[in-house]
C-alpha cells in the first residue's frame, strides 16, 4: 500500500486528500472508496486508518479533508456545512473518476461519523456510487438537536441557537464572532457533561489516544443554523436500488441514528454490529476495526462486483 498527498476542487474550494492505492502485480484499474472523517476530525486520524487497511485489501481509497478543516481550504475555518460536506463527497467521487488506477465503474463511499450520515445523502444524489458503507454512523444535526443518546432537552438546541444569532451578529458589526468549542478542558469535565461517550471522545481528540494538531475541536458559530435546517437522512430512500451498509458498535449511544436511517432504505440495507463496541472505539482500536474492515471488505467486493 502506497500513500500520496493530492488535492481537487469541490465548489470551488480546495479539498486535501491523501489517495491510498494497493500493492499488486496489477496496476488496476481498481475498485475505489471515498472515506470521510468525523465531524472536527482529519485525514490522518480514522478516516485514514480505513483506508490504509482498505487499500491493503485491493481498493483504491481517498481519504479527505473536509472543507473548512484540516489541509482543505474554505473560511470561516471550522464550518460544518452539511450542503457543503455531501458537496465534498460528490466531489471525491468525480476526482477518483479521473484517476486511471481506479474503474470508475465501481466507486463507493464510506463515511465514519458525521461523514456517516453525510455519505448517505451524497450517494443518494450520485448515481456513480454503487455502494455506501458508515461505522458509526451519526448525523451532526440530530445530534445537536436532540444529542448523541437522544435524550437532550429541546432547550439546549435552543440556547445553542442564541448563541449563533448573537456571533452572526457581532460579525455584521467587524467584530469577533467566536467559536464554539467541543470539549472542556479536562475529561473530567467532559464525563459530567457527556458520560462515558464524552469521555471517550475527548480522550480521541484532546487526549494522546487521537490527538492531531489539525483537528479543530470547534465549529464557528453558523455551523448551529445550518445545522438547523438539515435532515440528510430525509435522501434515504433515494439509495435504493442500491446497498447500503451500516456497521455500528454494540454498545453505541448514537446507535438510534443509524437504525433510523435504516429504516428509511428502500433497497438491500444490512445493520453489522460490532460485539462490545461504543462508538469512538470503532474510531482507532483495531480489535474493533478489524472486524469492520474483514466485513467492509467482503460488502464492497460483492457489492461493486463487476457487471
Amino acid at each position: 500500500m502506497s500513500r500520496t498527498s493530492v488535492t481537487f476542487d469541490s465548489a470551488g474550494i480546495t479539498l486535501a486528500a491523501h489517495l491510498y492505492l494497493p500493492d499488486g502485480p496489477a496496476a488496476g484499474p481498481w475498485p475505489a472508496l471515498v472515506v470521510g472523517h468525523p465531524g472536527t476530525g482529519v485525514k490522518e486520524q480514522t478516516s485514514g486508518l480505513y483506508a490504509g487497511q482498505l487499500a491493503e485489501r485491493g481498493f483504491v481509497a481517498l481519504a479527505f479533508d473536509a472543507a473548512y478543516q484540516g489541509e482543505s481550504g474554505g473560511t470561516p475555518r471550522g464550518l460544518e456545512d452539511p450542503a457543503q460536506r455531501i458537496e465534498d463527497f460528490k466531489a471525491a467521487v468525480s476526482y477518483l473518476t479521473t484517476r486511471g488506477e481506479v474503474d470508475a465503474g465501481r466507486i463507493g463511499l464510506l463515511g465514519v461519523c458525521a461523514s456517516g450520515g453525510y455519505s448517505l445523502a451524497a450517494t443518494a444524489a450520485d448515481h456513480r456510487v454503487r455502494a455506501v458503507a458508515t461505522v458509526s454512523t451519526a448525523e451532526p444535526a440530530r445530534q445537536f438537536r436532540y444529542g448523541a443518546d437522544g435524550t437532550q432537552s429541546p432547550a439546549v438546541f435552543q440556547s445553542l441557537l442564541d448563541a449563533a444569532a448573537q456571533a452572526r451578529s457581532a460579525a455584521a458589526r467587524g467584530d469577533d464572532p467566536g467559536v464554539m468549542t467541543m470539549f472542556p478542558a479536562t475529561a473530567e469535565e467532559a464525563g459530567a457533561l457527556g458520560g462515558a461517550h464524552g469521555v471517550e471522545g475527548w480522550e480521541y481528540y484532546c487526549g494522546a489516544r487521537g490527538y492531531h494538531e489539525r483537528s479543530a475541536k470547534f465549529l464557528a458559530w453558523e455551523s448551529i443554523d445550518k445545522m438547523a435546517v438539515s435532515d440528510v437522512f430525509y435522501a434515504v430512500p433515494l439509495i435504493g436500488p442500491r446497498p447500503m451498509l451500516q456497521i455500528l458498535g454494540e454498545r453505541a449511544v448514537t446507535a438510534w441514528m443509524g437504525l433510523e436511517a435504516h429504516r428509511r432504505a428502500t433497497g438491500p440495507a444490512e445493520v453489522h454490529w460490532i460485539e462490545g463496541a461504543s462508538h469512538v472505539d470503532l474510531y482507532d482500536k483495531q480489535e474493533y476495526i478489524g472486524p469492520a474492515v474483514d466485513k467492509l471488505t467482503a460488502y464492497f467486493t460483492e457489492s461493486m462486483s463487476a457487471s
